[in-house]
């Protein structure tokens, strides 16, 4: 286990898809602040201001959308390059494979979901100062929350890139899914009684619920729901790919 998953941070260190998806996201982060700066001046806004507005507010749609492309290269493309079919004849357990590559994948997708904001978070403060930060504990506990669900949100993709095992098919499935998923389930909820209650305790919901103060029942359950949510598509996924044939 130890090597495959050594063996797949490799590859996720060096995958370009990667590398150029945190160079844009970089230079959004820091070319947003610059403008404001330049064109309203130093006063115009506040740390505090970049951090809850823009920073965490532009990161809902980072976190499930911009990984989605990096699903389809990282997993799906390895079905046709034939990449994954010598992994899967080296012998080892499918499901350590599928849990190595769901691991990379989920670090690659954490590592996206932390860019814009604590760029941006940097940025600002370089150029509006720094008398009004946002609290250290409440930046470490939006940002800790961010890390869990983009990791329970990587699960989600790694499970139909699977499925899939076609980078255009799974970019455009998945990029469709995340933006449209969630506002069905937020209608169905509003006809039946137990698809509320599922989107109630569903990362999709909870997502959206990080930037706000938490009591300790409300802080337990969106501290829960990502993990498990996590575990289960991910015992789901491999149980998925020890059934799949690959060519």
């Amino acid at each position: 286990m130890g090597n495959l998953v050594k063996s797949e941070l490799y590859k996720l260190r060096k995958d370009r898809t990667l590398w150029t998806l945190i160079v844009i996201l970089m230079a959004s982060a820091i070319f947003y602040p610059v403008l404001i700066f330049f064109d309203n001046g130093a006063n115009s806004a506040t740390v505090n201001d970049f951090y809850i507005g823009t920073a965490l507010s532009g990161n809902d749609y980072i976190v499930k959308l911009v990984p989605c492309i990096l699903a389809g290269f990282f997993i799906s493309s390895e079905y046709s390059n034939g990449t994954m079919k010598s992994i899967g004849a080296s012998g080892n357990n499918r499901i350590r494979i599928y849990f190595a590559k769901l691991l990379a994948f989920s670090i690659g997708a954490v590592i996206i979901s932390l860019v814009f904001p604590l760029v941006i978070l940097a940025a600002s403060t370089i150029l509006f100062g720094a008398h009004d930060l946002p609290a250290l504990d409440y930046v470490i506990q939006t940002m800790g929350l961010t890390i869990l669900y983009a990791a329970a949100f990587a699960s989600i993709m790694s499970l139909f890139s699977i499925i899939f095992s076609d980078s255009g098919k799974t970019i455009g499935f998945l990029l469709i899914f995340f933006l449209l998923f969630d506002s069905i389930l937020y209608l169905l909820s509003k006809e039946f009684a137990f698809v509320e209650a599922v989107f109630n305790y569903s990362v999709f919901k909870l997502f959206l619920d990080i930037k706000a103060d938490l009591s300790n029942g409300a802080f337990l359950k969106i501290l829960l729901v990502p993990v498990i949510t996590w575990m289960v598509f991910g015992f789901l996924g491999s149980f998925i790919f020890q059934k799949k044939e690959i060519k």
